[in-house]
């Protein structure tokens, strides 16, 4: 008897994979959306959601960088197909995990999760999901309940302020897609994927990645943790779907190198905001997963130095100045490396080797915000 229960339910796990990849097969997207009349409801919500983009557009959080732009956008453009025109992708400097939709065809990507991405493909996975929202209305579906109809005029309020994470958490969950929608987003996004010649399998590691900053969360709340979260199914189903859909149609590229390429002039910036949010254990979990892939990347060490100073828990200085040291070692080390030194060094009373780090900080960076500050350390100590 306890075979065929485990044969039925084996059976009805691979006849639910092959519905869903044949769905994924079968979908096509719908026609470009016509702009809806002002006197609709929907009409009065594009207008709101254009206002707000404008003030995002004037937001300090805005990253201005024309050619990530274009670079981000046409990959946007790949996914979407007949929608390309009416997208609009905003980068945001906040060092959070999200990205949303608005049904006007705003988009906004945060750097925090553009520094989580390993390739092109795993940022093309996030942008589908995004798009197969976009192209179903969920949206529009989830705010013809009226029970939502209040959160959302708090969720206006919030573009252009991506650093409200806690409110943006709360709201988030009040406009919560459906676990259906979710996962119709999903399929869709690896649809679009695949047409765009992207291997559909970065998208399970996506969920993957994110799965070990979890595990390593110093606190309980995931959603104040990954605000994204707050939106999403558990990852661990996300992961395992996606995996299945890849499985089920292989094939295709993830254009790491170029992806590297584009985004390396922001990368120390995005990781010293990583490091600054304050969240050691993911911070950590993610730097350990940059370091393992990219072992000789002078800036991921610094990050993961700074990570153990700051905590400065049991060894963390010992492991810091090992990472510092590592970072030095392997030459083009941001400049605020030597100052870490120097701090540790000060801390530990070894006044020389301070003064040698801070000199050579500041010989690096003499403009540096904290300059006086360091110089002030160097009088103290009578050198």
């Amino acid at each position: 008897m306890r075979r065929r229960t485990f044969l039925a339910a084996g059976c009805a796990c691979s006849a639910m994979v092959a519905a869903r990849a044949a769905y994924a097969q079968s979908w096509a997207a719908a026609a470009r959306f016509a702009r809806p009349g002002l006197a609709t409801d929907e009409g009065g919500l594009w207008s709101m959601m254009d206002r707000e983009e404008t003030r995002l557009r004037r937001s300090p959080f805005a990253l201005r960088d024309p050619e990530l732009q274009d670079y981000v956008q046409g990959i946007a453009c790949r996914l979407a197909g007949n929608h390309c025109p009416d997208l609009r992708i905003h980068l945001v400097r906040t060092p959070m995990f999200n990205a949303s939709m608005a049904p006007n065809g705003m988009m906004q990507v945060w750097t925090g999760l553009l520094l989580r991405m390993e390739n092109e493909a795993q940022l093309a996975a996030v942008l589908g999901h995004e798009i197969g929202h976009y192209v179903e209305r969920h949206t529009l579906e989830r705010l013809r309940d009226v029970k939502v109809r209040s959160a959302f005029a708090q969720f206006l309020g919030l573009f252009g302020w991506p650093g409200s994470v806690g409110r943006i958490a709360l709201v988030a969950t009040e406009l919560a897609f459906s676990r259906d929608q979710e996962r119709a987003a999903d399929r869709i996004g690896v649809t679009l994927m695949r047409n765009a010649g992207y291997d559909a399998a970065e998208a399970a590691r996506v969920w993957g990645n994110l799965l070990l900053e979890i595990e390593a969360r110093d606190e309980d709340d995931i959603a104040r943790a990954l605000p994204l979260l707050a939106t999403h199914p558990a990852p661990e189903e996300r992961r395992e779907t996606l995996g299945q859909l890849a499985n089920a149609q292989p094939g295709g590229a993830a254009y790491a190198e170029r992806w590297r390429e584009k985004v390396k002039p922001h990368m120390l910036e995005w990781l010293m905001e990583e490091v600054k949010r304050g969240r050691h254990g993911q911070s950590l979990a993610l730097l350990n997963r940059m370091i393992e892939r990219s072992p000789t990347s002078a800036e991921a060490f610094f990050a993961r130095g700074e990570i153990f100073r700051m905590r400065a828990q049991r060894n963390d200085l010992d492991l810091a100045l090992g990472d510092y040291e590592r970072a030095v070692r392997l030459g083009g080390e941001p400049p605020q490396t030597h100052r870490g030194l120097g701090l540790i060094y000060r801390q530990k009373h070894e006044l020389v080797s301070a003064k040698t780090c801070f000199e050579r900080y500041l010989e690096l960076a003499p403009a540096a915000a904290d300059a006086m500050l360091i110089r002030n350390y160097l009088e103290a100590a009578g050198t």
